[in-house]
């Protein structure tokens, strides 16, 4: 517990990171955590500038490399930049709180926003108003988010805006997600080895399963009840955990892309929490300084109060720290090969699909009125145009102010 050297600047001779006992690598982190405004970009723009720019832990070149590995594997990319930074100060113990410290502040915060909510949120008046207003906020959010994920990762290939349709497709026809970005990542490997013949074939096998799926099954999806009161059933700690760990091993291109995966878990398969309260809980996360990954805690609460919240949360931020707990230099191997680098664009661009699919959905479920219409166009307004770290949460809270007022 004491102030040891540094673990790893004899072998790389960018890093430099002067000596840190483990009390004041978890204090700082938890004062990242507790400034985690914003989403990942002003989160990792704020440690870059502390511990690369101003205290030089490592070169900016490194720190450019160490972020592109965590660009293309799953999790949230400024949690795991944390837990990197704590493995070369401190090793594993390090890195575990320093990951811990990050996320914190914002699993409190959501675990206490969830029991407030569930408390006294659902019965009263005052708060539906407050959350049908942030609503099409939050529409506005995941338009914005397609936006930007669809920008970077698509980045003007034919093949991949190809992938990123036929996802879309499969999401709209409640195919199994796993099928899909299986089909994704390997269309896509396959396109970057010049396999022209067996890419086209993939895709057109492909497309022909949604076909068939979609005609045998449109009508069991058309007549499927839909779900708009409170559910009363109880999500099992297994259910969770798997959820969990199985969002966050997906979570390509960012935290947003979880939404997708943890709504089919939560909404339509375990139906333990219904869409309404879905969106509300992102609606929450939003207002965090947090990875908004976090409202994984209010889905897991909602399904199993306490216990539920700490397995889901604890399951969904696993991956993110056993990636560079494992081994991180097997991580640079990894992004360098070319062909496990294709596979996870595809996967990426599946991603994007499947996003954008699920926004249409929430879109067509919140966006109904002409006030949340102007909530919505505003919100769409204010993302685009503002580069404030601050905007995502006065977006939100700006709509639900409007909400009380006026709905």
């Amino acid at each position: 517990m004491d102030m040891p050297k540094p673990l790893i600047t004899s072998v790389d001779s960018s890093i430099n990171i002067p000596p840190q006992s483990y009390t004041s690598l978890f204090l700082r982190f938890l004062r990242f955590g507790f400034l985690a405004w914003g989403g990942p970009v002003a989160q990792i723009a704020m440690i870059r500038q502390e511990l690369v720019e101003e205290e030089k832990w490592i070169s900016p070149e490194k720190f450019n490399r160490v972020l592109s590995v965590y660009q293309v594997l799953p999790g949230p990319e400024a949690h795991e930049l944390c837990v990197y930074f704590g493995m070369i100060a401190r090793g594993r113990l390090g890195a575990f709180l320093a990951g811990l410290g990050f996320m914190l502040p914002g699993f409190l915060l959501m675990l206490l926003l969830s029991w407030f909510y569930v408390t006294y949120g659902i019965n009263s008046p005052l708060f539906q108003s407050v959350f049908m207003g942030m609503q099409p906020a939050v529409a506005a959010l995941i338009v914005r988010a397609v936006h930007r994920i669809g920008s970077h990762a698509l980045h003007e290939n034919a093949w991949l805006w190809g992938i990123a349709f036929l996802a879309a497709l499969a999401q709209l026809l409640k195919v199994n997600f796993l099928i899909t970005l299986l089909a994704a990542g390997l269309i896509y490997a396959l396109a970057q080895r010049k396999q022209k013949g067996l890419t086209v074939i993939l895709m057109a096998g492909f497309l022909a399963y949604l076909v068939y799926f979609g005609l045998i099954g449109m009508a069991t999806i058309s007549n499927s009840p839909e779900i708009t009161t409170a559910s009363t059933r109880t999500a099992s700690l297994l259910t969770l955990f798997w959820s969990g760990l199985k969002s966050g091993l997906l979570t390509f291109g960012g935290a947003y892309t979880v939404i997708p995966f943890l709504q089919h878990d939560a909404v339509e398969a375990g139906k333990w929490m219904t869409n309404a309260q879905f969106l509300d809980g992102l609606a929450l996360s939003g207002l965090l300084p947090a990875p908004l990954i976090i409202f994984s805690t209010f889905v897991g609460y909602i399904g199993s109060g306490l216990l539920g919240a700490v397995i889901i949360t604890v399951a969904i931020f696993a991956p993110a720290f056993a990636f560079t707990m494992i081994g991180h230099e097997y991580l640079e191997r990894l992004v360098n090969n070319q062909s496990a680098h294709a596979f996870l664009d595809g996967v990426t661009a599946g991603v994007v699909g499947l996003i954008g699919a699920t926004a249409l959905g929430i879109l067509s479920e919140t966006v109904i009125g002409l006030h949340a219409w102007i909530v919505f166009s505003i919100a769409v307004i204010a993302l685009f145009q503002s580069k404030s770290k601050w905007t995502v949460a006065a977006v939100v809270l700006a709509a639900g102010v409007y909400g009380m007022i006026f709905l």
